[in-house]
């Protein structure tokens, strides 16, 4: 795409919807979240190019239709070669899905290695693919990075303080790049849900009842909100809109907020308890492929 078709494609984006033949990355894209967007993306005639460490990206990039890049995503070196990848393919790159995401460890007993893994993939991967690709932005006239971040990010996360920790991380890189770049025709937003029916959510153990306290989407139902969110720039995108008053109320009441999580905290504390030995999350799968799914 030349730039002048870029940054039309772009304005169009901004306000009214993206031209078919726009182009899309899309990481963690093996399963789950990553894996509906980027099926949305397609439906809606994007050019996409998929992402993961899970060699599986190769057939859902066929069944799709999509490019695929298989290698981690989160190292320098491997956010390097994915953006060079896309470049290669699409041209440029038109939105960017910073997806990619795990959830390592549990308390303070958690190694260092988890906390290392979580920060790596949950919030520098995000400094790194932006890194590269906002200076490319500035020059074209635009683009889009949306993050998937967590409810967790706005709120916390009971069980898993790595998690909660970088989740937060990865929503305060997203409003700092937004406060940077905006008035520069750089789109930046956040998605934020709550529990998601994923490989992620399977495998949370007593933590998946308070994750679907509300309700547990389908990973579908989330990237029909993401592609309503590309229509506009909202910064927030909340697939479960109840997070917006939960997210006031921590602000107005933190305290009583607060009260509130140790009440959730001292629930899971019974549920642990109560569970049959072996029963306690399982997160070696999605520490190992580095996939939000």
């Amino acid at each position: 795409m030349s730039a002048a078709g870029y940054a039309a494609g772009y304005a169009a984006g901004s306000a009214a919807g993206y031209a078919a033949g726009s182009t899309a990355v899309v990481t963690g894209a093996a399963r789950g979240i990553g894996r509906a967007i980027a099926e949305r993306l397609v439906r809606e005639r994007f050019r996409v190019l998929v992402a993961d460490l899970d060699e599986s990206v190769r057939s859902v990039a066929e069944e799709l239709g999509a490019d695929a890049f298989v290698g981690d995503c989160a190292s320098e070196e491997g956010g390097t070669a994915l953006v060079a990848r896309a470049m290669e393919q699409l041209g440029a790159v038109d939105v960017f899905f910073a997806n990619a995401g795990v959830e390592a460890g549990r308390g303070l007993d958690s190694p260092e290695s988890e906390w290392a893994l979580s920060l790596e993939v949950n919030v520098m991967a995000h400094v790194r693919a932006a890194r590269l690709l906002v200076p490319l932005w500035l020059e074209r006239g635009g683009g889009r990075f949306v993050v998937t971040a967590s409810a967790a990010g706005l709120l916390t996360m009971v069980g898993s303080a790595p998690y909660s920790v970088s989740k937060h991380g990865a929503v305060a890189f997203a409003e700092w790049l937004r406060v940077t770049y905006a008035g520069r025709g750089v789109v930046v937003q956040a998605i934020c849900p709550q529990g998601v029916r994923t490989r992620m959510l399977e495998q949370s153990g007593p933590v998946k009842e308070l994750l679907s306290r509300d309700r547990a989407l389908e990973p579908e139902e989330v990237a029909d909100t993401v592609w309503q969110a590309l229509q506009g720039d909202a910064f927030y995108v909340l697939p479960h809109p109840e997070v917006a008053d939960y997210y006031a109320q921590r602000a107005a009441h933190p305290d009583a907020w607060l009260s509130g999580m140790q009440r959730l905290q001292a629930k899971l504390d019974a549920a642990l308890e109560e569970s049959p030995a072996g029963s306690a999350p399982d997160r070696t799968a999605d520490a190992t492929t580095r996939a939000r799914s």
